[in-house]
């Protein structure tokens, strides 16, 4: 596979910026030319290793900072939007990815403008229910303002992150043994006294935390973590949020939940110590799970936010969905993206999980842009608290690009050079390009349709 050009003009331009320098000082500090460094900040060449070598030596630059990430994530969002019949037939890849690249804040706009008119359109299909219980404003839904946010932050906050790495220095925390140091630290800090309880999983009031007494440790740990986070970190946490802008005061106080939780998962998971353990035990979620004291998701979803400059892990995707096949939690740090609209696609191992309870379903799986990639999935089930109570079930997915996968315990028996063993996977049925895919829900909107009714393949319709 041909290795990908990298373009970062808005990274280059950035850096100099920072630093307030003109394009001609700039430009002699990396002993380049102006016309050189003109084209490189405006994407018209990429950025080559000469220069980021003179950054990195004349800047400190973080290398690891050049990434095609957030470009990508763009792209995939902006073909799914421009799938919708409303634009007629969608503009070429490489506009998109020219406008990813050159005009981060462009395509943010689009996406957002987007989003209203489809939130529009529903509302219209149900005006009964609309007129009688909703607001008919254009606003975007809280939840996928605080989703977008985290998103393309790639589901990394160093600030939060450290602040409870240091937390977790100070008390001890990072060996499985949280609760005693938790409550030991609430008492003698704050004077708060923690108690089980059998009604809701965290309340607190009066000083007194109370946590839900049949929940997992690993639960009740967070959730302890948690209200930490809201009693030390209020600063930290609104600063946060300040700079995430959301539209709807409903977004800020949801996101609000999700840094906490954020701060509870790193504080229980350090990010060096287990970035040292992921790497020694080769991502081995059940060590990891046993050494940290954590769940299975815990210690998923940490995996896929270790991105720190510097001291960054394996990248991967992590995605936790439920039986209807509704995507609850998603992030990524590879290319691979998920659908922002309806279902993900039936090819990925993670729809089956629920078919093995306990196991680890494990797929090579390639992409429609010749992306290949190792994924693991497995169905987690949470308690009910009770006999006869519902027992809430999903199935996680994690997974890299194949590069990686030797890092993974779970690829040791694996053929990663065979190119026949990849099953083809794709983010949509909406937007995928695969012709004669036996699992198409629907047509690729993007896509004429020719429907001969005297002929029958595997679609009851061509794609052309």
């Amino acid at each position: 596979m041909a290795t990908q050009k990298l373009y970062a003009g808005v990274k280059l331009r950035e850096v100099r910026q920072k630093r307030g320098l003109t394009q001609k000082t700039f430009a002699e500090k990396l002993g380049i030319s102006l016309s050189y460094l003109n084209q490189m900040e405006n994407n018209h060449r990429p950025i080559s290793a000469t220069v980021v070598l003179a950054m990195a030596q004349e800047f400190g630059f973080d290398v690891t900072e050049l990434s095609v990430a957030e470009a990508d994530r763009m792209v995939v969002d902006m073909r799914e939007a421009l799938a919708d019949p409303l634009f007629g037939d969608p503009p070429p890849l490489e506009d998109l990815q020219l406008t990813a690249s050159n005009a981060p804040a462009l395509a943010r706009a689009f996406l957002n403008l987007h989003r209203a008119h489809r939130h529009a359109q529903d509302r219209l299909a149900s005006l009964n229910e609309a007129l009688g219980h909703e607001s008919t404003t254009l606003d975007p839904q809280p939840w996928e303002e605080v989703r977008d946010f985290f998103h393309y932050c790639d589901n990394y906050i160093d600030a939060v992150d450290r602040a409870a790495e240091s937390f977790a220095s100070r008390t001890g925390l990072g060996n499985g043994t949280h609760i005693a140091l938790l409550e030991r630290h609430l008492s003698r800090q704050h004077g708060i006294e923690l108690r089980f309880q059998k009604t809701t999983l965290r309340q607190f009031e009066n000083n007194i935390l109370g946590i839900r007494a049949d929940a997992p440790k690993s639960t009740q740990a967070f959730q302890i973590a948690h209200q930490i986070a809201l009693i030390e970190h209020e600063v930290l946490l609104e600063s946060t949020l300040d700079f995430a802008k959301f539209v709807t005061p409903q977004a800020r106080a949801i996101c609000k939940i999700g840094l906490a939780n954020y701060f509870a998962g790193a504080a229980l998971l350090p990010y060096g110590l287990f970035l040292a353990a992921a790497q020694s035990l080769r991502h081995d979620l059940d060590l990891l799970a046993e050494r940290f004291g954590a769940s299975i998701e815990q210690v998923a979803h940490r995996l896929s936010t270790l991105q720190r400059a510097g001291a960054k892990g394996v990248p991967f995707f992590f995605v936790r969905v439920d039986q209807a096949g509704t995507i609850t939690k998603r992030h990524s740090a590879t290319r691979l993206q998920f659908a922002r609209f309806g279902g993900a696609c039936p090819l990925w191992n993670v729809h089956r999980a629920f078919e093995t309870p306990t196991r680890y379903l494990r797929q090579l799986a390639e992409t429609p842009d010749g992306r290949q990639y190792f994924c693991l999935a497995k169905d987690i089930t949470k308690p009910g608290g009770a006999y006869g109570a519902p027992k809430p079930r999903f199935a996680i997915g994690l997974g890299c690009e194949v590069s990686h996968a030797k890092s993974l315990v779970y690829a040791d028996d694996f053929d990663l050079e065979n190119s026949a063993a990849f099953e083809p996977i794709g983010i949509s049925c909406r937007i995928c390009e695969r012709k004669t895919c036996h699992q198409r829900a629907v047509p690729p909107l993007a896509k004429p349709l020719h429907i001969n009714p005297m002929q029958r393949g595997t679609l009851p319709y061509e794609i052309g």
